[in-house]
């Protein structure tokens, strides 16, 4: 769907009027620094100054994360630069982090574009699959299309737990077993995770978009099953973040983040899929979790906080900028799906926050709000766990969910 700059008539418009004009300042800001013109693809690093960290590691989370945003963004906006980008991302990936010899995308290269981990996340996968198809999406591109299908083969053959169910969080180079699968080092050594399970569903939701076969929908189909039958903890509407081969639940506290990503992902999954059943199925989870996340997570300032941590009972009152850009997707939707405008107003009051606390004077958004104490944060703006796919997203979403 193209986006067009929005007349300013309503205070709909008006909103509509920001994400665009920020989506545009995030673009022009990845453009403008992001890019490797030495080594070609894109930085492992940049500063919270702009500085490159020429250096540095490029991991496969952040470049399927970059080229996802291009590719999306392309296709919204008319600027042949963002297309560029996409392109740039598109065969950087396929000739750096694809492994030709055992299939599936590196964890990391260095930074002269030599594989250095070879690990095969499954989270990572998952993002391949993301990115893939909208850069199929974009242009069409036959090879796009077959290495997502054959990505979402490998995970299908390789890692899912057949007795027991789900989807085991990580392999070696060769799809064996890993004694190590945690994504990083703030994570927990367990076979089955949440956010792994969460970003499976967001890729087989837009693999089914443009390949609408049996094996996908059945695939999509038992993801959303996983969510509902394990991972959403139906007593009070959080999910298990960290569970083992049984499903028993080893999760350290909350994270609001991720309660409320998850949150509009499910529904959108449920949407792509198309099935009344499974929609409704889901319907009473989608919407408390986005209840249960209004009622203890929102600070006084219409910020979310990150967390509560079991082991001293208290709330990590951080706020971090991707739980700011999926709580006010996460909101906007669950208004879309009840008509209960305290989602809306939760929505407006994010924006609010986002705006005075998260935009950086030298461009794109701080990882942590003026309010909270920098030395928390990462160094960076760009880096392993910091693209342009939160808030860039959250830009298209709005957009979307505006019009």
């Amino acid at each position: 769907m193209a986006l067009h700059e929005p007349a300013v008539h309503t205070r709909r418009s008006g909103m509509s009027q920001e994400f665009y004009s920020e989506l545009l300042c995030i673009a022009d800001w990845w453009l403008a620094y992001a890019q490797d013109p030495e080594r070609d693809g894109f930085y492992g690093e940049v500063g919270v100054d702009n500085v490159p960290v020429r250096e540095a590691d490029k991991g496969i989370v952040l470049n399927t994360r970059i080229l996802w945003f291009f590719s999306e963004l392309a296709q919204a906006v008319d600027d042949p630069r963002y297309r560029a980008a996409a392109e740039r991302g598109y065969r950087y990936l396929l000739t750096h982090f694809l492994d030709e010899a055992q299939g599936g995308f590196f964890w990391t290269l260095d930074a002269s574009g030599r594989p250095k981990d070879t690990k095969k996340q499954v989270y990572a996968q998952a993002f391949a699959i993301y990115a893939l198809v909208a850069y199929y999406q974009l242009t069409g591109e036959p090879r796009a299309l077959q290495e997502a299908r054959s990505t979402f083969e490998l995970l299908e053959r390789h890692t899912v737990d057949g007795t027991r169910g789900g989807y085991l969080e990580a392999f070696n180079r060769g799809w064996g077993v890993l004694d190590d699968v945690r994504l990083s080092d703030k994570d927990l050594n367990f076979p089955k995770t949440m956010n792994t399970h969460l970003h499976v569903v967001e890729a087989y939701t837009t693999l089914y978009q443009v390949d609408a076969r049996a094996s996908v929908a059945d695939a999509l189909r038992y993801a959303i099953d996983c969510f509902d039958r394990h991972i959403i903890n139906k007593d009070n509407f959080h999910l298990r973040m960290f569970m083992d081969h049984n499903w028993e639940d080893h999760s350290p506290g909350y994270t609001y983040g991720h309660d409320i990503e998850c949150s509009w992902l499910l529904a959108k999954a449920t949407e792509s899929l198309n099935e009344r059943a499974v929609s409704e199925r889901l319907q009473s989870s989608i919407l408390g979790i986005a209840e249960v996340c209004l009622r203890e997570a929102m600070g006084e300032h219409g910020e979310m906080y990150d967390g509560f941590e079991f082991a001293t009972q208290a709330f990590n009152h951080e706020r971090v900028w991707w739980v700011q850009a999926e709580a006010m997707v996460g909101y906007y939707k669950a208004y879309t799906l009840s008509g209960n405008k305290r989602f809306v107003a939760a929505a407006e009051r994010l924006w609010s926050f986002i705006k005075r606390h998260h935009r950086a004077d030298n461009g794109e958004w701080l990882w942590l709000s003026t309010l909270d104490d920098q030395n928390h944060a990462p160094s960076y703006k760009l880096g392993p766990w910091k693209g342009p796919y939160h808030n860039g997203r959250a830009m298209l979403e709005m957009l979307r969910l505006l019009k």
